[in-house]
């Protein structure tokens, strides 16, 4: 077992989670511009309905910076974005033609610099940035209290009513691996 394995089994709250459903693991995107549109999608809606619009998208338009960019706004809307996502959506595509984003450019960079930079794009907020710290960067010390799963896990795990500000103190038991952690506190919301 991985030593972030390690460390959250011998954790009194999270020890059960690791015990019953394994080592998860965090696995970078492949695309990281694809995993930005579908952290996108994401926002604000169930996962089924994301997954709908998501599918409906990758069918329509070819989802690249330049492709977004080609496509007609209407053609974005007729899959299912909002007339704000497809804001975001557009504007993260120029981002990441006009800055030259992409997942080599953000490895180098500490988290905070990378929030700071991908929030400065209208319609990326903190929730956003971290997804994509998360999941198309695979950072390991990522812990995104603003994820309604998130607090639902934590109140499960740790049967308490916490403020955000308590949990992210909690939390912090679970550096340097507070991303496994998370996968771990989306299970047990799940459950």
């Amino acid at each position: 077992m991985s030593e972030p394995h390690e460390q959250l089994r011998a954790d009194e709250y999270l020890g059960p989670l690791v015990v019953a459903h394994g080592p998860l693991e965090i696995e970078p995107a492949e695309d990281f511009f694809e995993r930005f549109v579908t952290s996108i999608l994401r926002q604000q809606v169930s996962m089924a309905s994301a997954a709908a619009t998501r599918e409906r998208l990758f069918d329509a338009v070819t989802v690249t910076p330049e492709g977004i960019l080609a496509a007609d706004d209407e053609v974005l809307r007729d899959v299912g974005l909002s007339t704000q996502k497809t804001r975001y959506v557009n504007n993260i595509a120029a981002a990441f033609v006009e800055r030259g984003w992409n997942r080599a450019a953000f490895e180098g960079m500490s988290d905070d610099a990378v929030r700071a930079a991908l929030t400065d794009v209208t319609g990326v907020g903190e929730w956003t940035a971290n997804m994509q710290l998360l999941f198309a960067l695979g950072r390991e010390d990522v812990f995104p209290v603003g994820d309604l799963g998130i607090r639902n896990g934590m109140e499960t795990v740790l049967d308490a009513d916490l403020t955000r500000a308590e949990m992210v103190d909690r939390a912090e038991r679970w550096a340097p691996y507070r991303s496994y952690a998370s996968l771990y506190l989306w299970r047990a919301a799940d459950e």
